[in-house]
């Protein structure tokens, strides 16, 4: 058998079951504590208040009308479907961006051509997926339909272009 007795007292820092717990809530707390403080100063930079920069942009922001007018110029001339798809579909109609259908594409294109031409333009002014509405923005219903007539009939499709609707007779 062995001599070594285990007479030497305990010479650690923590000698009772006191301090031991102690030790573990300071351990955990304080550096919980520090860490929202730390939080706490980083987030309490000072900021302006809401028109504290310019209150009279901030007031006219706050009660302007909730509606407004756009006038447009009656006189100018329709685009074409190329032109509008150039200037508003290209985007992501060139790329596939978001998962647009690829102007061309005709295994793409094809079931969505079968649903007909005002699903596809009811698509294209309300929007559909990822795909932001059209109608109300640059160009007018009649215009998005060309490009969409444009875009269906490159990529496989023989929709006939839309045409501007004649003015009602008076009586």
């Amino acid at each position: 058998m062995s001599d070594h007795s285990n007479d030497e007292a305990h010479t650690g820092p923590i000698r009772t079951p006191k301090q031991l717990l102690n030790a573990v809530i300071f351990s955990f707390v304080v550096p919980v504590f520090g860490i929202i403080g730390l939080v706490y100063y980083v987030t309490s930079d000072h900021k302006p208040s809401a028109g504290s920069v310019n209150p009279e942009k901030a007031v006219a922001a706050r009660i302007q009308k909730v509606g407004a007018v756009e006038i447009r110029d009656a006189s100018r001339t329709m685009k074409n479907g190329e032109e509008v798809y150039q200037a508003q579909c290209s985007a992501c109609h060139t790329t596939g961006a978001a998962g647009a259908p690829k102007l061309a594409d005709a295994a793409a294109w094809a079931p969505r051509i079968k649903t007909g031409y005002e699903a596809l333009l009811n698509s294209a002014l309300k929007g559909k997926g990822a795909m932001g509405a059209q109608g109300g923005g640059n160009f007018e219903a009649l215009e998005i339909g060309r490009a969409v007539v444009y875009i269906a009939n490159s990529s496989g499709g023989k929709l006939a272009e839309p045409k501007v609707e004649a003015p009602a007779a008076s009586k």
